[in-house]
């Protein structure tokens, strides 16, 4: 099966259009804004040549600006706007200057050690800063067939080939994603080089001799070389007593408990913290911080698509179940753990404490994907939509200009959406993810076309080059999808499409009369914490021959579903999240008179609604407590967007 290319899919409109829009004309201007207005594009500048300053932000923070270029590289392809062109364009060359002449590009070590490389890799993410230069490259080739960007790419991993090839151990990077950067940048480039270099460092992750020492080193030689740096800024302020005083935003603020700092600690020693405790093969769990897991998990679930691979297919599939089933919120947010960002233990999932980093959710949502292109299984396309619409999405406001960096699923009115942080990693992996969504509605061969996404779009099917799919979908609101085929001669094929966990079975009709389908079987349910059963989901397959304009009605059952968390939960265990299709609900604050974090509700006499006084226009869930006092359950993703207050997912 393939998945489309960018070119092969436009979003053509309800929420998504929506979405595109708001990221295409708002969020991806505000995040350049911000990253210039932080110095990190300044960065590059100074690193250069072409400007005299001092660079400001943590090491890592080229990322931020790769990131960017990658979601702005994406939005090009459907939004055509010469001003977001321009800023693309000339970031680009200001990459080719800043770029040393072996490829080497780190502007925290061009500026400030430039004779030092590849140090302290697993604290300063050297690696993982280059993977994000690379994905965007792929991204701003597959969009523009450009190859200017592309060149810088292949120039840095080419040094990394010469590098690292025959390397140690010790040079894998603590925060995974070169691995997944190097195999994109294989399938376009065709370099098996890129490829072979990906898995060498997948293979030697976790093989560390006596890992806790160096990687205490490392902490203790990164914070020397960070001293340095503060020492080296009061004397350049000093002689540039001109320079306003620069402050970075706040750190991102959360709930800390006292028990935090030593079990990061100990996850950092043990190399539990980034998968470096043993090696890929036989880690079990999913252990230490989050987004470096999913991306570790996404590389190999890449990898396990080539021939000769497919080995790695069980272990990640039981992972992957276990991870869902024990280690993920209803909201699909993923790492309880703060300070750590990581994982806690089984059930260890306190909705006040969770940590739910935006990017993890959004690197559980690569893995998914991958694991359903590998695998073909309806679940993972499912936690893919219902991390979409809640872990992931209720990291951005309505407006595209705040964000949220953790989501905890209760809040005392002690958290509020940011207009960025320090480390801003979020918005951009969200942007991008939004500008490519087009990818993830359906796969496709000559004999089957899947349906993995409902999502309001026109594809191109090239594996049947005279075939285009519309689809016209009231998700997640409504209960309604259409589909409609446009061909020049009849063609005979399997549709199959999924039916959601979430659904009450679907009604099918094509042409207005009810076909023959097979619905595939149940997949053994598995007990979760959170109350989900994602192996609920399967296919509906429809083998026929299909002619212009036949039209597909799905009517899909979209209950309201109390959901029952797990009595070992802490603090919600036993009480119920409010869903109704892809959807988790929440209760406010402002919209009560009540204490919302003691609600006792009545079942019965909860109904979906279209509320126009709220947030200019959306569903929400309306109900009564057990005393009759009213409720109103609005979408999680969009709390915390009228100011400051209380939240609650669970009630009684």
């Amino acid at each position: 099966m393939r998945e489309p290319k960018l070119n092969d899919v436009t979003i053509t409109g309800g929420f998504w259009a929506d979405k595109q829009k708001l990221n295409a004309e708002q969020a991806i201007f505000y995040q350049w804004k911000m990253l210039e207005s932080t110095r990190c594009i300044d960065n590059f500048r100074i690193a250069a040549g072409l400007k005299t300053g001092f660079r400001e932000g943590f090491f890592f923070s080229d990322s931020d600006a790769y990131k960017w270029l990658d979601a702005a590289s994406r939005i090009m392809f459907h939004s055509s706007n010469p001003d977001l062109k321009k800023l693309v364009d000339d970031f680009i060359e200001l990459l080719a200057q800043a770029q040393q002449p072996d490829g080497y590009l780190y502007t925290y070590n061009q500026i400030h050690f430039p004779n030092q490389r590849w140090v302290d890799l697993q604290v300063e993410h050297e690696f993982y800063c280059l993977g994000h230069l690379i994905e965007a490259a792929v991204s701003h080739f597959e969009a523009t067939t450009e190859t200017k960007l592309l060149a810088i790419a292949e120039k840095a991993a080419d040094l990394l080939v010469t590098d690292f090839s025959d390397s140690v151990p010790e040079f894998t990077d603590g925060h995974e994603e070169i691995e997944i950067a190097l195999i994109k940048l294989w399938k376009v480039t065709d370099r098996i080089e890129y490829l072979a270099l990906a898995k060498a460092f997948l293979e030697r992750r976790g093989t560390i001799r006596f890992f806790p020492f160096k990687m205490l080193k490392q902490v203790l030689d990164s914070g020397r070389r960070m001293k340095l740096v503060a020492k080296k800024r009061q004397i350049w302020l000093q002689e540039h007593p001109d320079h306003g005083t620069f402050k970075l935003p706040e750190r991102n603020k959360n709930v800390v408990p006292f028990w935090a700092g030593p079990r990061f600690a100990i996850s950092a020693l043990s190399g539990k913290y980034n998968q470096q405790h043993e090696p890929v093969a036989e880690q079990k769990r999913a252990e230490g911080h989050a987004v470096r897991f999913c991306y570790l998990k996404t590389a190999e679930a890449m990898l396990a698509q080539i021939p000769g691979e497919e080995n790695r297919i069980k272990p990640l599939r039981e992972i992957w179940r276990q991870m869902v089933t024990r280690r993920m919120y209803v909201t699909g947010g993923i790492g309880s753990l703060p300070l750590s960002e990581g994982f806690g233990r089984d059930y260890e999932l306190d909705p006040e404490v969770a940590y739910a980093e935006t990017c993890a959710a959004l690197g559980s949502m690569f893995w998914s994907h991958e694991m359903a292109n590998l695998t073909g299984e309806a679940p993972f396309e499912d936690l893919f939509e219902w991390q979409l619409y809640n872990a992931a999405s209720v990291g951005i406001a309505r407006d595209g200009c705040s964000y949220f960096y953790n989501n905890p699923l209760a809040s005392h009115g002690k958290i509020s959406r940011a207009e960025w942080y320090d480390i801003p990693c979020c918005p951009s992996n969200l942007s991008r993810t939004w500008a490519s969504l087009g990818k993830h509605v359906c796969s496709f061969d000559h004999a089957e076309i899947h349906i993995n996404q409902y999502l309001s779009s026109q594809i191109n099917i090239d594996s049947h080059p005279q075939i285009i799919l519309h689809m016209d979908s009231e998700l997640p609101w409504g209960n309604r999808v259409k589909l409609r085929f446009s061909m020049e001669n009849s063609a005979t094929f399997d549709l199959v499409m999924r039916l959601p966990a979430w659904a009450e079975g679907c009604k099918i009709l094509v042409n207005g009369q009810e076909p023959e389908v097979h619905v595939s079987s149940l997949l053994p349910a598995v007990p979760s914490a959170n109350g989900l059963n994602l192996f609920s989901a399967r296919w509906m397959r429809l083998s026929r021959k299909f002619n212009a304009n036949d039209e597909i009605d799905l009517n899909f059952g979209m209950p309201i579903r109390l959901i029952k968390q797990n009595e070992h939960l802490p603090k919600c265990g036993g009480k119920f999240a409010v869903t109704r299709g892809p959807i988790v609900y929440c209760l406010e604050s402002i919209d009560h008179s009540i204490d919302i974090m003691s609600v006792n509700v009545k079942p019965e006499s909860l109904q979906p609604m279209f509320a126009p006084d709220i947030f200019d226009g959306t569903w929400v869930i309306r109900g009564e407590d057990v005393n009759g006092a009213p409720l109103v359950f609005i979408p999680y993703m969009l709390w915390a967007n009228r100011g400051k207050s209380s939240m609650t997912v669970f009630v009684d």
